[in-house]
Order: structure tokens, then sequence, then C-alpha cells
């Protein structure tokens, strides 16, 4: 089974950082999601899709993003219910994406060129939940372009080729 989500959109507010009692940090934030088609009268539809992070992860789009500010969320979805105090019959749910990965969805050029860059921000890091961390500061990407790495296919004379269907082992 499958439950894989990736979301790339805009914060609608900046991100708040909050504790748990026992001192795990947690941020909840809300991402707006274009959708690819426009209605009859030419708007946009969007929607507005709620991200939880835990541990690193919050720390790291509390620190990094801000309202406006494109973002890369990998997930899963996870759906919740919680009985309302006020009707005691009434069950809700919802439905949140958990993050496990983000990322800058944006360059910081292109964030500085829409006003959506913070002077503390930095170009492109990434933080992968699932990873070991050897230190709480996000490992950055350098500006310069590496040149692109020679492929070398080897000796392919090992290889028999194979004439026909008749003659694949299966």
């Amino acid at each position: 089974m499958l439950n894989k989500v990736i979301l790339m959109g805009r914060l609608t507010a900046d991100p708040e950082l909050r504790q748990t009692p026992t001192g795990v940090s947690t941020c909840q934030i809300t991402v707006a999601v274009d959708r690819n088609y426009s209605s009859q009268n030419g708007e946009r539809q969007t929607d507005f899709i709620t991200v939880v992070a835990w541990r690193q992860t919050a720390e790291f789009i509390s620190r990094y993003f801000a309202k406006g500010r494109m973002i890369i969320v990998e997930g899963n979805l996870r759906t919740r219910t919680y009985d309302d105090k006020r009707y005691p019959d009434v069950r809700h749910y919802v439905t949140e994406v958990y993050a496990d990965n983000v990322q800058f969805g944006e360059t910081k050029a292109a964030a500085q060129a829409s006003g959506n860059y913070a002077p503390q921000q930095f170009a492109q890091p990434q933080y992968n939940q699932s990873q070991p961390v050897q230190n709480s500061q996000p490992q950055f990407a350098p500006q310069q372009s590496a040149p692109a790495p020679t492929v070398s296919f080897g000796d392919l004379g090992d290889f028999e080729e194979v004439i026909g269907d008749g003659d694949l082992p299966f």
C-alpha cells in the first residue's frame, strides 16, 4: 500500500513553532495550492491544505519560511477524529498532511523578486526527517554549479544479444 503526498504551494501565514508538554516541537501550516484549471469566468481555484510537522522539520519550517514563501512538502495523509465539547453527539474528522521532507520551492533570487524573502533565509536548504541529523544546522547546497559528470558505460562485451522472445528464460 502507498500513502504519499507531494505538495508545492505558498504558505498562507507565518509558521508558529509550538512545544508539546513533553517538549517536542511541532508546527502546523496551511499551504495554498493552485489547481491546474480555471473556472468558467477565468478564476483560478485554490486548495488550502493543512500540513503538520514535528521535531526538526517543524523547527526548520519555522526558522526559514514565512508567509507567501513557496514550499515543497513531501509526506503522508492522515485522518483523525475528535468529539465536539459543545455538542457531545458531534464527531469531527480532520485530514492533514504529515510532513516528512520539506524544501524551498523557489530560489533566493525568485523569492527576493516576489517580495517573499527574509534576510535570514539561505538558498535551497532541505531537511529530510528520515535521515539522521548530526547537528541542528541544516546543510546548504553550494551556489556554484558543478561541471556535468562524465558517464562511462564500461565494457559491454560480457552480454549476449537476445534475438527473440523465445530466447528469454521466463
